[in-house]
């Protein structure tokens, strides 16, 4: 259902039966990671324009990725990762799923 370099390739599904009996499949939740339990690879400043998955491409060849930059520096939504000109992004790096 996900692609291998997914986050939630190894999260389980589970199904829910509703009121009127139709069976609903879902993933369940995806727990972040302590960010400071993952090794950093490099650390980026975020300059003008810059995009989270032109960064990820260039720091560890993928831009979909780009979730593992938020698990390492604590984002739950990815663009308040390029918002602030100067902030600093840690990429992690990439550990087996």
């Amino acid at each position: 259902m996900f692609d291998p370099n997914s986050r939630y390739i190894k999260i389980q599904t589970t199904t829910l039966t509703d009121v009127q009996g139709c069976e609903i499949t879902y993933i369940r939740r995806r727990f972040l990671p302590r960010s400071e339990n993952l090794p950093v690879l490099t650390e980026i400043v975020v300059t003008q324009g810059d995009r989270l998955d032109f960064i990820t491409a260039r720091a560890i060849g993928d831009p979909e990725q780009f979730w593992r930059a938020c698990d390492a520096s604590n984002a739950m939504n990815p663009p308040d990762l390029t918002a602030e000109v100067g902030r600093k992004i840690r990429i992690p790096i990439p550990q087996p799923q």
